[in-house]
Order: C-alpha cells, then sequence, then structure tokens
C-alpha cells in the first residue's frame, strides 16, 4: 500500500472510533484525526459538533484554546487526539524533548493544555504515525502528561487507545497498561514486538486491522477531502492529490 492508502485507512479506522461521539476537538496540527472527524460526522452524523483549531469553517470557537479549555471542563467535549516525542506504556506522554530537563535535546514544542485536557476529556486518543522503539518507549523522558492518576485525584479523562501505522492498543485502566487488539495488514506480532519500547498484553492468535469499508472510503475521496483542503491544503494534496479542488475563502 502506498502512503496515501495507509493514511486513508487510519483515517476510516479513526472514524469509527468517534461514531459514539456528540463533540470532537481536534489540534491545529492533526490532519488525520481531523479528517476522520469530518468523515464521521458526514457519514453518520456523529459528532455533530466538530472544532478543528486553525480551521475557519470547521471550528465554531470564537476564543480559541480559551474556549476548548471551558468546555472540556465543563464536560461537554467527548473526544481529543494527543501524542508525543514519547509516549510509555503508562500512557504518558512526553511534548518537552529527549534528555534531562530543562537540557533536552532536542527540544519540542512543550506541553501547553495537554495535561489538563488529558485530565477532563473522557475519550483521548493517544495518535502518532511513526511505531518504533525511538517514540514508544518504556519510560518518558519527561512527563508532560500522565496517563493515569491516583484514587485521591479527581479526573474524568484518560487514554482510550493508542494508533500507530502499525497496530492499535486500547488501553486498560485497571491494569494502567495496554492491550494489542489489532495489527494492520501491513506488519505483524513480530515487527509490533520488535519496534515497541515498552511492555504490552497481547493474544497469539490477534486480529488483523479489518480494511476500510468501501462506502467509508468512496465518502472520503469524494466529500470529505473537499472539506480537509481549507484546513490541511499540503496535507490534502498528498492523500487526495488533484481530486481536491483549490479551497474557496
Amino acid at each position: 500500500m502506498s502512503l496515501a492508502s495507509d493514511r486513508k485507512a487510519l483515517i476510516c479506522f479513526i472514524a469509527n472510533l468517534l461514531k459514539d461521539c456528540n463533540h470532537v476537538a481536534v489540534g491545529a496540527s492533526s490532519p488525520i484525526p481531523g479528517a476522520a472527524a469530518l468523515l464521521a460526522r458526514d457519514m453518520w452524523g456523529s459528532p455533530r459538533h466538530i472544532n478543528i483549531l486553525g480551521s475557519v469553517k470547521n471550528n465554531f470557537f470564537t476564543n480559541g484554546a480559551q474556549e476548548l479549555f471551558d468546555c472540556a471542563a465543563q464536560g461537554r467535549i467527548d473526544a481529543f487526539f494527543l501524542g508525543g516525542g514519547q509516549i510509555d506504556g503508562q500512557a504518558n506522554i512526553n511534548l518537552m524533548g529527549r534528555g534531562d530537563y530543562p537540557h533536552q535535546k532536542p527540544r519540542w514544542p512543550g506541553t501547553f493544555g495537554s495535561a489538563y485536557l488529558y485530565f477532563l476529556i473522557p475519550k483521548v486518543i493517544l495518535f502518532r504515525e511513526e511505531h518504533s522503539r525511538r517514540v514508544l518507549v518504556d519510560q518518558v523522558d519527561f512527563v508532560s502528561a500522565p496517563g493515569t492518576s491516583d484514587d485521591k485525584t479527581y479526573r474524568q479523562g484518560g487514554p482510550y487507545g493508542l494508533l500507530t501505522n502499525k497496530a492499535f492498543f486500547r488501553f486498560q485502566k485497571e491494569k494502567a497498561r495496554f492491550r494489542l487488539t489489532s495489527i494492520h495488514p501491513s506488519s505483524s506480532l513480530e515487527d509490533i514486538l520488535d519496534n515497541t519500547g515498552f511492555s504490552f498484553d497481547y493474544d497469539e492468535s490477534v486480529s488483523v486491522t479489518s480494511p476500510p469499508d468501501a462506502a467509508l472510503l468512496e465518502k472520503l475521496d469524494t466529500v470529505v477531502s473537499k472539506t480537509v483542503q481549507e484546513v490541511y491544503p499540503q496535507f490534502a494534496q498528498s492523500v487526495f492529490g488533484d481530486s481536491v479542488a483549490a479551497p474557496s475563502l
């Protein structure tokens, strides 16, 4: 499969995870989750509300991140996406850099509101395309946002699962560790074990990720691709090619 086909499959996979959501928020640098939220809405009418930060037409927030934080605190956002330069087996994420703080090299963009949102939004999907021991580590060098908290800490949100270009893991809150639930067709269990730096639960007969539904792919290619072009023009061009029209402002 090509990179474009792989990314379309990831978009369709995430869209299926969002069917039970009413309100989904997506960061400005998250084209695959953003496209997935738009696809789910156009395909099933759910989520009804989508906020893609940085978009003009697909963001009804008028006060940027402040309004996002307010909605999260009020329990009005059902799903959000977080990534990280490092993600470990307890679903901790590192957005600061490798090495000892404050002397990390390289330095990454920083934590911003990730910890706050991680504690409040019930379905936080961790997403990184790259599946390697460089990213999926045994223990992050710096905890920008913790995956779990003790019972005395007020916490309504947390990790739902981890999606990469090789597999999908569900997070087991009671065990504070991941379980491998499906492997993408281009990978294998041996490949996952070789390229994952943390330990996780799995069955020898773990299932293969189902291919995207044909109707879902058609909706993505013919309808959603035009919407994606407005907020992620370079991504849309790389995935959908000349089929996307120039965005209308």
